[in-house]
C-alpha cells in the first residue's frame, strides 16, 4: 500500500480548520493541524509534511513570518497560502517569501483539493528537468536549488527551479502562462483557475537571474503570448 500524503493545516478558525481536516482525510490524506503560528511553525520545521496549508492571519506568529522561517530551513517544502487578504501587496508578499500558490477565502473546496493535488504531483518532478542551467555568468543547479554568480550564492525555491528548467528545455520559444500552470504547477488545462502566481514567480526569478530586473534580457515577456528564456547571450 502506498504511503498517504501528509498535510499540515495551520488555521486559527476552528470551523475552517476542522472542515479542512475532514475534507482532506476524506480524500485520502493524513492530516495534522495547528491553531496558531508558533505551534504551526514547530510542526512545520519537523520536515515531515508533504505540503503545508497556511493561513496568513494567525495568533502568535503570522503566516508571512512562518513561511519565511520554513523557507530558511527548507526551500523545497510545498506551501499553499490560505488568505482572506486579497490585496495584491499581501499576495505578492506571501509568494515572494516562497509560497507555491495562494487560495483566497472563501474558496471552493473542489478548487482547493485540485490545487493541493497539483502541487504534490509536481513537487518531485525535477528529475525530468534540466539539472544545470547556464545563463551567462550565472550557473543554476536545479537539483540543489542554488545558483552561483562568481562568489555570490543565490538560493532558489523548487518552484523557481522548475520554471527555469521548463523554459530552458523548450528551446527559447515563448511559453504561455496557461502552459506553465499546466506543466509546472500541474493544474488541469482549462481548469478556469484565476491566479497571479505565474507573474509573481517570474518577477522573483528576474530579481535573481537578471543584471537589471527592470530591463530583463534573459527572462523576457512576449506580449500577448507569455515568457521566453534566453540561455544564450542576447
Amino acid at each position: 500500500m502506498s504511503r498517504k500524503s501528509r498535510l499540515l493545516v495551520v488555521e486559527d478558525e476552528e470551523p475552517i480548520r476542522v472542515g479542512l481536516e475532514d475534507l482532506f482525510v476524506f480524500h485520502g490524506f493524513e492530516v495534522e493541524t495547528a491553531a496558531d503560528g508558533p505551534t504551526g511553525l514547530a510542526k512545520a520545521l519537523t520536515g515531515t509534511f508533504d505540503l503545508i496549508l497556511l493561513d496568513l492571519m494567525l495568533p502568535g506568529l503570522d503566516g508571512f513570518t512562518l513561511c519565511d522561517r520554513v523557507r530558511a530551513q527548507d526551500r523545497s517544502q510545498p506551501i499553499i497560502m490560505l488568505t482572506a487578504r486579497t490585496a495584491d501587496a499581501d499576495i505578492i508578499q506571501g509568494l515572494r517569501l516562497g509560497a507555491d500558490d495562494y487560495v483566497a477565502k472563501p474558496f471552493s473546496v473542489t478548487e482547493l483539493v485540485l490545487r493541493v493535488q497539483a502541487v504534490l504531483r509536481r513537487s518531485g518532478a525535477l528529475e525530468e528537468d534540466l539539472a544545470l542551467i547556464r545563463l551567462g555568468d550565472l550557473e543554476v543547479d536545479t537539483r540543489n536549488l542554488t545558483g552561483r554568480r562568481g562568489s555570490e550564492e543565490i538560493p532558489f525555491t523548487r518552484r523557481e527551479a522548475a520554471i527555469l528548467s521548463y523554459l530552458a528545455a523548450h528551446g527559447g520559444r515563448p511559453v504561455s502562462r496557461e502552459e506553465l500552470l499546466t506543466k509546472v504547477w500541474g493544474y488541469a488545462r482549462n481548469a478556469g483557475l484565476e491566479t497571479r502566481t505565474v507573474d509573481i514567480h517570474i518577477a522573483k526569478l528576474r530579481r535573481k537571474i537578471e543584471i537589471d530586473p527592470g530591463d530583463p534580457r534573459r527572462l523576457v515577456t512576449v506580449r500577448g503570448v507569455g515568457y521566453r528564456l534566453h540561455t544564450e547571450d542576447p
